[in-house]
């Protein structure tokens, strides 16, 4: 009777154990499938697998791998979500969710899913990067600080966990507590650019400029070819007027292939400023053609032709600043006065006289209506107008 009830339920479990066994198979296909790549089949095994059993979560994971690894897209999320709906104690599925939803900034659905995750286990820093990315995006630098020493305590070695800490304190706007934990950062990798960047960044608000380009000469020799560096040491060298540092470290830039409005424009400033006219022309103009609202480009562009002697385009870009400046303005007050003069140069006497009214009728200037009298009596020869002025 023994023998006949154990064989009775090794009938009843073959089935099971088989199907279970098929299962494992189809895992292990799969994922062999993943490893070398190919999608397309991963993609077609599993949808039909999932045509018979469709609340097989792994299937739909893996469905959602495949969709992933050949174009990351909405189908891959859904399987996914599908795969957590099905299994919602699995933390693997639960974690692709969250990362979807991060990707897609909707971080009101993210956040949820990492603090469960980060729960279950703390010290999991797949879970904690996510976390604390929106704890930073929600300026609740706190709430990311409170995570980040988590996994300080436990290796305070670590240069990536020091540079976060470091950037938390620093959108906190403590810079000295900052500072303190780049250069700790840096101490333990001396060729870590991400702390040397932020550093440079950090220490002209301790009034420690030179500092900061020191540190940014130092990147320099790390990686000669990261722009970033320059862009960086060329923007403090600005900042401080010193025309020929900054000029270097744009035309590097430029020359690496990055021709951003800015770079055209600083370089045509830095040409000005060194008096190289002709130079700084071709670059303003460059700039000018990516951005036609810069009054500043068009007033280093009058200015630049005029010490070219080219008076006409220089009344041209002023001309071009008059169109863009609000009216009643004092800029553009001082833009007509200066463009007069640029008339008056020309001997364009009658365009100059008229330009200067136009500036004196905006701003009452005793100097510039001598100067209007002086035109109509020695230049325009209208005697009642000079004795009026």
């Amino acid at each position: 009777m023994k023998k006949t009830l154990l064989a009775f339920i090794v009938v009843l479990s073959f089935p099971f154990y088989y199907a279970i066994g098929q299962q494992i198979r189809n895992f292990a296909r799969i994922d062999k499938m993943l490893v070398n790549g190919e999608y397309t089949k991963v993609i077609d095994t599993c949808k039909y697998i999932l045509h018979t059993d469709s609340l097989n979560a792994e299937i739909w994971y893996r469905l959602g791998l495949g969709y992933q690894n050949q174009l990351p897209d909405e189908k891959s999320f859904k399987c996914f979500l599908k795969a957590a709906e099905i299994d919602p104690d699995n933390n693997r599925y639960l974690f692709m969710v969250g990362k979807g939803y991060f990707n897609k900034n909707r971080n009101t659905k993210a956040k949820p899913i990492f603090i469960q995750l980060c729960t279950v286990d703390s010290m999991n820093w797949s879970y904690a990067y996510y976390l604390t990315g929106i704890y930073m995006k929600e300026t609740h630098f706190d709430d990311a600080i409170k995570i980040y020493l988590r996994f300080y305590y436990l290796d305070s070695t670590n240069y990536i966990i020091l540079d976060k800490l470091g950037f938390a304190y620093l959108r906190k706007r403590e810079f000295a507590t900052s500072i303190n934990l780049y250069n700790r950062s840096l101490a333990k990798n001396k060729e870590n650019l991400n702390a040397i960047k932020n550093l440079s960044y950090l220490y002209p608000f301790v009034h420690k400029t030179d500092t900061a380009i020191q540190l940014l000469t130092r990147g320099m020799n790390i990686d000669p070819n990261d722009m970033d560096l320059y862009a960086r040491r060329a923007s403090i060298f600005y900042s401080r007027n010193r025309a020929k540092l900054y000029l270097d470290d744009y035309l590097k830039i430029l020359a690496s292939g990055d021709s951003s409005v800015l770079y055209l424009k600083r370089t045509g400033i830095g040409f000005f400023k060194s008096q190289q006219y002709k130079e700084a022309g071709e670059f303003l103009e460059k700039a000018y053609s990516k951005d036609t609202t810069d009054t500043e480009v068009l007033d280093y562009l009058a200015k630049s032709f005029h010490d070219l002697r080219n008076l006409k385009l220089s009344q041209y870009y002023y001309l071009k600043k008059i169109e863009l400046l609000a009216p009643l303005s004092s800029e553009l007050a001082d833009t007509y006065v200066r463009l007069g003069y640029e008339y008056l140069a020309d001997k364009m006497y009658n365009e100059a006289v008229e330009i200067f009214i136009k500036s004196n009728k905006m701003i009452r200037n005793p100097s510039l209506i001598l100067a209007i009298a002086n035109l109509y009596d020695e230049r325009l020869n209208n005697v009642s107008k000079a004795i009026y002025y």
